[in-house]
């Protein structure tokens, strides 16, 4: 491994620790050398979390830790790192988790594009590699199909998938950019750390890292964030699109979009209007009634079609300029 690439940077890790005692250890034993600061954020642990990593932050210098009094969920602990880090004047914030189904070799790869100023944001993707892909759990594959469609459509990162893939590097001079009370505090935490970072413009890319699993289970329910991510997804979406191509700016996307949806609306009620009376009346709506329904609902999707297009091409490809003080 050539560390030599890395001597210009401080890069520190960040570890949310709840319910870890029993990997802790074997995952901070393999933090390489190049990382200059390791962050485990004990929240509000029942186990033994806190006296293992006690005893092995007097063997690592590096190791700080942060101790919530209260459970903040994952979210709210990947934050207290965030800070922490920034405040120790990081120049990459990589977050791991504390199961060890992450594995540090793989830190290299996730912080090149941001040490070449490719990118603000790395993300792990599990998709990239077939192997690995078939190891992973069948529920877990078919919800993050999902999910990782409906996570385009409301970050506009429309270049990413796998979005609950918490193996993540942040360039650390975006953390002050950040509005915490957008960020979830519990699972939905990645995604909307997605949808903020599409609010910012930053530069997200993906790299292929595959996931380890072992006999650990996973705190993430893929049913109940069928249910519970779509909402937030979709206040999402409505917040990027109105602040992105309403209030910061007004572009072709807004014009296709405002006129797609007047078309499609138009199209819809004077359809549903004029079928309703047809059944009361009994009398077939005519050929003019029917087109004219028909024909501002061809014209309508495909407006919002094009607006979907032009919003594909409107990935962030510049990355935010860097913080004086983290150079």
């Amino acid at each position: 491994m050539n560390v030599e690439k890395f001597n210009n940077y401080k890069i520190a890790v960040i570890i949310p620790a709840f319910r870890a005692a029993a990997h802790i250890e074997q995952v901070l034993s393999k933090i390489p050398d190049f990382v200059s600061t390791i962050v485990v954020i004990d929240d509000c642990s029942p186990d033994n979390t806190a006296v293992i990593t006690q005893e092995l932050a007097c063997l690592d210098p590096r190791i700080k830790i942060i101790a919530h009094p209260v459970n903040k969920g994952v979210g709210g602990a990947v934050l207290s790192g965030y800070e922490a880090a920034y405040k120790l004047v990081a120049d990459i914030i990589v977050k791991m988790d504390s199961d060890d189904q992450m594995d540090p070799a793989y830190i290299e790869t996730l912080i090149a594009p941001i040490t070449t100023n490719k990118a603000d944001y790395v993300k792990g993707n599990r998709f990239l590699q077939e192997r690995a892909l078939k190891r992973m759990p069948a529920m877990r594959r078919v919800g993050n199909l999902g999910l990782s469609f409906l996570t385009k459509l409301a970050s506009g990162y429309w270049n990413i998938f796998d979005p609950t893939n918490g193996y993540t590097a942040l360039r650390a001079s975006v953390v002050p950019l950040i509005n915490p009370e957008r960020i979830d505090q519990r699972y939905f935490f990645e995604s909307s750390m997605l949808i903020e970072l599409g609010l910012l413009r930053a530069v997200v890319k993906d790299v292929s890292i595959p996931a380890r699993y072992g006999n650990e289970e996973s705190s993430l329910s893929e049913w109940k964030s069928m249910f519970e991510f779509p909402p937030k997804l979709f206040k999402g979406l409505m917040r990027r699109f109105v602040y992105l191509y309403f209030i910061r700016d007004f572009t072709s996307v807004s014009v296709f979009f405002l006129a797609g949806m007047i078309f499609t609306l138009f199209g819809l009620i004077w359809g549903i209007w004029h079928w309703i009376v047809s059944l009361q009346t009994g009398i077939v709506a005519s050929t003019g009634t029917v087109m004219l329904a028909a024909l501002p609902l061809i014209v309508g999707v495909q407006l919002l079609l094009q607006s979907i297009v032009l919003d594909i091409q409107n990935i962030p490809s510049e990355v935010i300029d860097a913080d004086p003080y983290h150079p």
